[in-house]
């Protein structure tokens, strides 16, 4: 239970808890914590001795909080639930608090590099069939390593960050154009944020997952197919990918989802050594995707082939380094049901079946104006449920 007003019950309640970096007004950014309709100022509570951080909480990201690593993260936790739920603390607590509708949300964390990876079976199997029909819808190496890429760090926006139309090169019967997109498409994806950095040449085991990776943030990975088709072969996504990328302004630490890991789907033929993970445990998050206010898709996160546990271990099995801020998303999230998928490729077969709105409008891919936004849940403590951070992005004409 909760002294804060209307707090109790939320999905944004003391079991959640998630960091954001905010600004109120013309002031500098500060990092809180969400809890309900309101944000904890962590840099004001530090400031005042509620909190003790090292003085990382004053930063302007989360990066410095974050490289300290799990045992001061679980005991700061631990201490802000103290203070939101013992109404003995409400006297010094209650002025740290920030309406929501008064602060402006940032990018939570500097990112250092960015990673997408491709682990939905559903997901890698329906693209197969769209972009290679006749031939296996899994390549050779699918099953045996988390299939991934760097992407690029300095186009990672905070949610609410419009997404302007990309132009380059793309295919026509007549051979190559130049120009906007024509095929702009979304993917649903959930990230992880690193926190505890790892020395070049050294690799970072499945099993020490959680003592790196400070929480998760969902994501959409904005992809202009048209451009992707036509160069991805032979190196893998370039321009049809880098243009944006955008993730909630809310970190849900790994604390906060104690409850939501589950087992993961059983592997065959057997993973390498390196990549198994005991347990084997994926994340029951259940992703909602809203195209122009209307949800069209629900993707179980729970089905991903490929753990967040083995990403880690694979991004690092070459003896890579991590380092604070890094984040590594799932790729596309997509169950094995129409209805479950994470991009409009496939929730259009290729373009093939249009989306058929309410208002009688159709979509195959994104056109200037669209509005998509990305939600999850997960299971809480007590059958409670938890939110994850919206993420949330409007498409700009082309300049």
């Amino acid at each position: 239970m909760t002294w804060v007003t209307g707090a109790d019950g939320s999905s944004y309640g003391v079991a959640n808890l998630p960091y954001g970096v905010f600004r109120r007004g013309e002031g500098a950014p500060r990092v809180g914590v969400r809890i309900g309709d309101f944000v904890l100022d962590l840099a004001g509570a530090e400031e005042a001795g509620l909190v003790l951080a090292a003085g990382t909480l004053g930063r302007p990201t989360l990066n410095d909080f974050m490289a300290l690593g799990r045992p001061q993260w679980t005991a700061v936790r631990q201490r802000v639930t103290e203070l939101l739920t013992d109404a003995a603390h409400r006297p010094a607590v209650e002025p740290l608090l920030v309406p929501l509708a008064e602060v402006r949300m940032q990018l939570p964390f500097e990112v250092a590099d960015y990673v997408d990876f491709y682990s939905s079976e559903h997901h890698a199997s329906n693209v197969g069939q769209i972009f290679r029909p006749g031939q296996p819808p899994l390549l050779p190496n699918w099953k045996h390593l988390p299939i991934g890429y760097h992407g690029r760090a300095g186009t990672v926006v905070v949610s609410g960050t419009p997404v302007v139309r990309p132009s380059g090169q793309r295919a026509t019967p007549q051979g190559p154009v130049t120009g906007p997109s024509v095929r702009l498409d979304i993917e649903a994806e959930v990230g992880f944020v690193v926190g505890v950095p790892s020395p070049l040449g050294a690799r970072v085991a499945a099993d020490d997952f959680a003592d790196h990776v400070f929480g998760v943030v969902l994501v959409n990975d904005w992809s202009a197919r048209d451009i992707q088709a036509w160069e991805y072969q032979p190196l893998g996504p370039f321009l049809g990918k880098s243009f944006a990328t955008s993730v909630a302004a809310w970190v849900t630490p790994l604390d906060a989802l104690g409850d939501a890991f589950v087992p993961a789907p059983d592997q065959d033929p057997p993973v390498a050594a390196y990549l198994r993970d005991v347990p084997h445990l994926g994340l029951d998050l259940r992703l909602s995707v809203e195209w122009n206010g209307e949800r069209v898709s629900e993707p179980p996160f729970a089905t991903m082939y490929w753990t967040p546990a083995q990403q880690l271990a694979h991004l690092t099995v070459n003896g890579a380094s991590l380092r604070t801020g890094d984040l590594y998303a799932s790729g596309t999230v997509s169950g094995p049901e129409r209805g479950q998928v994470g991009s409009f490729l496939e929730l259009t077969w290729g373009g093939t079946e249009p989306v058929k709105f309410a208002d009688g409008g159709t979509r195959t891919f994104l056109e200037d104006g669209d509005t998509v936004t990305i939600t999850a849940t997960a299971p809480g403590p007590d059958g409670t449920t938890i939110a994850l951070g919206e993420v949330t992005g409007q498409v700009l004409a082309a300049r």
